[in-house]
């Protein structure tokens, strides 16, 4: 999608953090942006700051009916949605898997992985019928390397890694854009959200993450994601060596297990490629 310019975007979670960043980005790039989150008078405040390309509506990602209303709502002060930014989350709440209270381990299932998925369900027909678009879901660094006590966390990053890459599978044809933003850590209000979501942290004393990098920073490499249709945005450079030594452990469990079969993994280039061959005149 080389151009924003006049494009109409709808980002969860956009009351703060990264999906404030994403949508102030977006409005500098010329489109108009629907914030969707669930504080309204925090959203108020939102819209009144970024002006008249802005409007906003309340939405829980998990509330399927919310989205329904929700895609009415910007499709009748906007119109159709070309740039679909699924942002909204929460963060881990310090426990181990074994002691995780499974209500905990639902609730952030729910609101990150369904929820990513609650909003491809509402917009990606469209965007694949009318034959353009781009839909960004955000992970993690979690999503590409795992650490103890993030369990569901990580579950779910890991999740929204590889559902998005097979929605570029499925929407490349199209002529319709997937990114999946992969950060590090950036400064936001992370904390915050994620005891209003209702989670009891063990390691949330800061209302915000202090430490860093500038969300506007974020938002800026997404634009610019977009615009060169990059499948895979991350952050920080400094996880590049933890990312690839688990690849590493993956690709070393192939070691001396022998070939078993000559077909091509559903989905690659290289299987579409000989499904045309096979395919009628």
């Amino acid at each position: 999608m080389r151009e924003i310019d006049g494009r109409i975007a709808f980002v969860t979670g956009g009351a703060s953090g990264i999906g404030l960043a994403i949508a102030a980005s977006l409005i500098e790039a010329g489109a108009r942006v629907m914030i969707a989150d669930l504080d309204p008078v925090v959203l108020d405040k939102v819209v009144a700051n970024l002006g008249p390309q802005a409007a906003s509506v309340r939405l829980d990602v998990r509330d399927r009916d919310g989205w329904a209303t929700a895609r009415a709502t910007v499709e009748e002060r906007f119109g159709p949605v070309d740039i679909l930014i699924n942002n909204a989350g929460i963060g881990p709440d310090g426990h181990t898997l074994a002691d995780m209270d499974p209500i905990a381990f639902d609730r952030v299932i729910a609101i990150k992985l369904t929820g990513t998925f609650n909003g491809i369900a509402t917009f990606g027909a469209g965007m694949r019928d009318r034959g353009d678009g781009h839909i960004v879901n955000t992970a993690s660094m979690a999503g590409l390397m795992a650490s103890a006590k993030l369990g569901a966390y990580t579950a779910s990053k890991f999740g929204v890694v590889g559902l998005s890459e097979v929605l570029h599978a499925e929407m490349a044809p199209h002529g319709v854009g997937v990114s999946v933003l992969c950060p590090g850590l950036v400064r936001t209000n992370l904390g915050e959200t994620t005891t209003a979501a209702g989670s009891d942290r063990i390691h949330a004393k800061r209302k915000t993450t202090d430490e860093g990098i500038d969300p506007a920073i974020v938002g800026a490499m997404v634009v610019d994601a977009i615009r060169e249709n990059r499948l895979h945005i991350v952050t920080h450079g400094d996880y590049r060596g933890h990312v690839a030594a688990r690849m590493d452990r993956v690709l070393a469990a192939f070691d001396g297990v022998p070939m078993r079969t000559t077909s091509t993994p559903p989905g690659t280039a290289a299987n579409t490629e000989i499904a045309k061959d096979r395919s009628p005149e």
